[in-house]
């Protein structure tokens, strides 16, 4: 029989408030700069944050990705002599010790190269009855997907300026009616990201 002050053993130990990271995400060697501030909880798939960041700028996924942290990649898997890339599914960004490490970078779409420089501008308590990932900040259009790249997008950006040459038209036509290079739509980022769930 157990007497009454037997069997306690140690006192659980209270699991440490989750944490919220506020990011912000600027397109490497965009000119002027393409940025968006993410607010992210901490338990965040990095899988979950790729999807976050294709939402941002607008892209459709069709490419593959790789987070860099120091000598480590995570995403799509891929196994190679010269490269092993991590599964992204595995691993969450409070895995990463962001707080102490400051940065992180995307690539997205090797063959255009387009990068995505990710700063931790802050950390937070988690707030009750916030939805997150929310995107709070940012400015321009992501660049269109499949546009070829840092050099052709900032040469589409001088096209679509002169809309009477032909390749102004062409590129018009390409992009649709609705593009804007200067508009961040933060209402139409957020309602896609409500989508994603957490």
């Amino acid at each position: 029989m157990i007497g009454l002050h037997e069997g306690k053993g140690s006192p659980l130990k209270k699991k440490p408030a989750e944490r919220v990271f506020s990011l912000r995400l600027s397109v490497v060697a965009c000119r002027p700069v393409i940025w968006r501030r993410l607010l992210v909880r901490e338990s965040m798939w990095l899988s979950r944050l790729h999807d976050t960041i294709q939402v941002a700028f607008d892209w459709f996924d069709y490419q593959t990705h790789a987070f860099n942290l120091d000598d480590l990649r995570f995403g799509n898997p891929l196994k190679r002599e010269e490269l092993t890339i991590e599964d992204d599914r595995d691993v969450t960004l409070a895995d990463l010790d962001l707080e102490h490490r400051g940065r992180l970078t995307y690539g997205y779409h090797f063959g255009e190269g387009w990068q995505i420089d990710i700063k931790v501008e802050k950390s937070g308590p988690l707030e009750k009855g916030v939805f997150f990932p929310v995107c709070v900040g940012g400015e321009r259009a992501g660049p269109p997907e499949d546009c070829g790249g840092i050099e052709a997008f900032h040469d589409m950006l001088a096209c679509i300026k002169e809309p009477q040459t032909e390749l102004g038209r062409e590129w018009i036509e390409w992009l649709g009616p609705d593009y804007n290079p200067e508009t961040c739509d933060l209402e139409k980022i957020n309602k896609a990201l409500k989508k994603l769930g957490k």
